[in-house]
This record gives structure tokens, C-alpha cells and sequence, in this order.
């Protein structure tokens, strides 16, 4: 039998928002109670010091723990935080204020949870909320120049009824995430100065690197609105900390030789996206984003060599695992779509 422990952290989504996630969650979790997979759960709350309120509407449940926080310490700071509770769960759903699960979802994958053991994070088919023909992710590739994106990113929905079995991805997307507790903690949960962004492909490198695996369920749906609280995926507030993080995911994780052999291509790429973003008017923020993960490169290089002295997987597991089309931006071509499976069998 599963415990779960839920944590939503939350910062000026709204208490419409929030109160709309809750009820999808815990109509979930009951169906998976009645369903006998579940023994109990824990949904908790964090808020980052919100302007607006998050309180949710008319809500009430035994289950349901809130946190005030006094200060905005970030996505990854605040899910480190809400997973350290009491409460004795055994796996942790991650799950962004603007992410509805779909019925059935999360007993879906709590199915595929126990028919995949030898699995340590699942990820759900990302739906944008407000497109429902379209995706908004399925799972997070990681490229050998150090770039990464969420695979099927605004491709058509219905990709993902094709894709009938779960199948193995780089790593899942921090929207809505299910992980066991334990490796969480060993891992100490996100690196908490990424702040956001990127928090998730970093985590998912270093459970590979440990020799950990990430499955993609595709029958699992959650509708996801997405960069709610910050703007957009192409503000100044995403922009910064996305390509900032990068810089940083690429020098803590990319392992021995690999790191060396495609460092110029990732130094290349980071000069076009200085000239890219500054024709775009974002010259400001993308210049201050890369000084900044310059000025971060010391502490970052102590924090790989603690990473790279406990890696387990080899440089041939982490090689197959990589993306290495020649052109990082080409989305004609879809990971999940070939169904192809990379690691250990």
C-alpha cells in the first residue's frame, strides 16, 4: 500500500487556481483510496509569501496542511521545505497550482508505480490547459550541448494516445511529478539555487547519474497552464533564471570526458543565445543571466565534484540517455514518438 505526501507550492496563483488543482487532487486521491492502492495521503500547501491570496475556496479536508511562508525562497526551496513533514509517506506527488490531474491519472500511474519497481520518478502527460489540443510536455530531453526542453512541446495532444505504453525519458517535468521519498531526500530534493526553472532537468541528471530511472506514463494526463505566477515562458523573470540554470545544470552533471568534448558546442550555443535574445529586445536580461551563472561557476564546480564522486551510471549510460540530434531546436522530430528506450533493461 502507498502513502503519498502532495506538495503545492504556491506564490500569487490565485485562490480560483489553486482551489481548481485541489479538487482534481483530491478526487484523485479518494479514487484511489476506494480503489484500495492508496493506505492514505497528505496534500500540503506551501505558499512563498503571496501579495494575492491562495487560500482555497471552499475546500475543507482533514488532509489538507498550509504553510505561510514570510518570504519567497523559490520553487525549489519551497518543495524541499513542504516535503519535510511528519507525515510518513512513502512517495511524493509533486505538483505545480496550475496543474488539474485528469480522472483516473493518478491511479494510473500509481499502477504503473508498482509494475515498475526498478523505476524512481513517473511523469505525466503535460496537456496545456487552456489548448487542450495541444501538449504541453512529455518529459524532459536533455541534449548533449547541455541544452534541454520538454519533449512534444505544443505538438498535438492526441500524440499522446498513440503512445500506449510507458516508455523511459531523460527525466519528468516538475509540474507534476510522482517520486519515491527516499530517493528525493538521498538526493537532497532540488538544488535550491536554481530558485526555478531547470530545477527539475537538473534533479533528473543527478538521479540518473545514481543510477536511478525516469518513466513517462502516457495515459497519466494532467492539464497544466504554465509560468502562471511568472509571465510567461518568455518573460524577463523565466528568461533569467532558465538561462542562468543551464549554464549551471550542464557544469554540475555533464560526467567526465563528456564534459570536455562538448564544452565548446555549450560556450557556442550560450554566444547565440546572447545575440538571439538581445535582438529580441532582452538584451538586458540575458547578458545579467549569463554573468551571473559566471560568477556562480565556483560554487558549481564543488558541487559536481561531490555529484561526480558518488555517480554510479557510466559515461555509456549517460551517452545513450542524451539527446544527440545535430541541431538541439529541431521539434519535428519527437523522442517519445519513436518509442525508443535507452539505460539499463
Amino acid at each position: 500500500m502507498h502513502k503519498l505526501l502532495a506538495v503545492i507550492v504556491t506564490w500569487n496563483c490565485g485562490s480560483v487556481q489553486i482551489s481548481e488543482t485541489l479538487r482534481s487532487l483530491l478526487d484523485s486521491f479518494h479514487h484511489a483510496e476506494s480503489a484500495g492502492i492508496t493506505e492514505d495521503f497528505l496534500v500540503h500547501i506551501w505558499d512563498n509569501n503571496s501579495e494575492v491570496t491562495n487560500q482555497p475556496l471552499f475546500l475543507q479536508d482533514e488532509r489538507l496542511l498550509t504553510t505561510l511562508h514570510h518570504t519567497n525562497i523559490g520553487f525549489a526551496a519551497a518543495n524541499n521545505l513542504g516535503a519535510q513533514t511528519e507525515f510518513d509517506a512513502n512517495w511524493l506527488l509533486l505538483i505545480n497550482p496550475d496543474a488539474m490531474l485528469a480522472e483516473e491519472s493518478l491511479l494510473k500511474i500509481i499502477e504503473q508505480a508498482q509494475a515498475h519497481p526498478d523505476f524512481s520518478v513517473f511523469g505525466f502527460s503535460l496537456v496545456s490547459a487552456c489548448q487542450r489540443h495541444l501538449l504541453d510536455g512529455l518529459g524532459d530531453i536533455f541534449h548533449f550541448s547541455g541544452f534541454s526542453w520538454r519533449d512534444g512541446f505544443h505538438h498535438q495532444a492526441a500524440l499522446s494516445t498513440t503512445l500506449s505504453q510507458p516508455y523511459e525519458t531523460f527525466a519528468v517535468c516538475g509540474a507534476a511529478m510522482l517520486i519515491r521519498r527516499d530517493v528525493f531526500e538521498a538526493l537532497g530534493g532540488f538544488d535550491e539555487d536554481f530558485f526555478c526553472y531547470q530545477e527539475d532537468v537538473d534533479l533528473g541528471f543527478r538521479l540518473r547519474l545514481m543510477g536511478h530511472r525516469a518513466l513517462q506514463v502516457p495515459s497519466a494526463v494532467v492539464y497544466h497552464v504554465g509560468s502562471q505566477s511568472t509571465g510567461g515562458h518568455r518573460s524577463d523573470f523565466s528568461v533569467y533564471h532558465g538561462r542562468r540554470n543551464l549554464v549551471w545544470c550542464y557544469v554540475k552533471n555533464m560526467p567526465g570526458i563528456l564534459f570536455w568534448l562538448f564544452l565548446p558546442l555549450h560556450l557556442a550555443l550560450n554566444v547565440v543565445e546572447l545575440i538571439y535574445f538581445t535582438c529580441q529586445g532582452q538584451g538586458r536580461v540575458i547578458w545579467r543571466a549569463k554573468w551571473d551563472a559566471i560568477k556562480g561557476l565556483p560554487k558549481m564546480w564543488r558541487k559536481r565534484h561531490q555529484i561526480q564522486s558518488k555517480r554510479v551510471a557510466t559515461l555509456g549510460d549517460i551517452w545513450l540517455a542524451l539527446d544527440k540530434r545535430l541541431w538541439p531546436w529541431s521539434f519535428k522530430s519527437i523522442r517519445a514518438k519513436s518509442g525508443r528506450r535507452f539505460g539499463k533493461d
